[in-house]
């Protein structure tokens, strides 16, 4: 199975980001996101990280980060500096990708990078196979379809999606159910 999400920051002790997904402090948030991975990722999943994997204390953050199931793929976000690069670069399981990547699934063709980016936009008619979709982290926001109005924008940030990786097919279907009932799609 093939998951996506961005924004972990593992070890980033700020009120700002633990607090509102939920947590009293960042070693329980840090505790919890492991706990969901790995209930919800098998050893032979992939996962698309885009981004924002660490703070701070980067021996804890890449204990953290070695402990999640799967095969994960990185797409550097603005606090993933050269030297956490390298660092991730010598985990085992991981592939850096670059700042930006394409990604094909089935029909669907997709844009991966931590900042929103406009690819594309839907206009009636459209079949969203025709489209590149970008997904995308970096805001912190709790609506997925936040950027929608700017162009085919999917966030993938814990902050989103109830501190959880989500499937390839649960995206495609949320941004399909999105586009069916929003009026300026129809």
């Amino acid at each position: 199975m093939i998951f996506f999400t961005s924004d972990l920051h593992f070890c980033h002790d700020k009120d700002f980001i633990y607090s509102p997904r939920g947590f009293s402090s960042i070693e329980e948030m840090d505790r919890a996101i492991v706990k969901t991975w790995n209930e919800i990722v098998g050893f032979r999943d992939e996962v698309y990280v885009l981004g924002d994997l660490m703070l701070n204390d980067t021996e804890r953050g890449i204990e953290l980060w070695n402990s999640l199931a799967g095969n994960k793929y990185v797409v550097p976000g603005n606090h993933d500096t050269e030297r956490k690069i390298a660092l991730y670069r010598e985990c085992p399981d991981t592939v850096i990708l670059g700042d930006a990547a394409r990604f094909k699934y089935d029909k669907y063709s997709f844009y991966l990078s931590h900042y929103p980016t406009m690819t594309d936009r839907m206009y009636p008619g459209d079949h969203l196979s025709s489209k590149l979709i970008n997904l995308c982290g970096h805001t912190h926001t709790t609506d997925r379809f936040s950027d929608m109005d700017k162009g085919i924008i999917y966030h993938l940030e814990l902050d989103c999606h109830n501190n959880r990786p989500i499937s390839i097919d649960d995206i495609i279907e949320d941004i399909k159910g999105y586009i069916d009932k929003c009026e300026r799609f129809i």
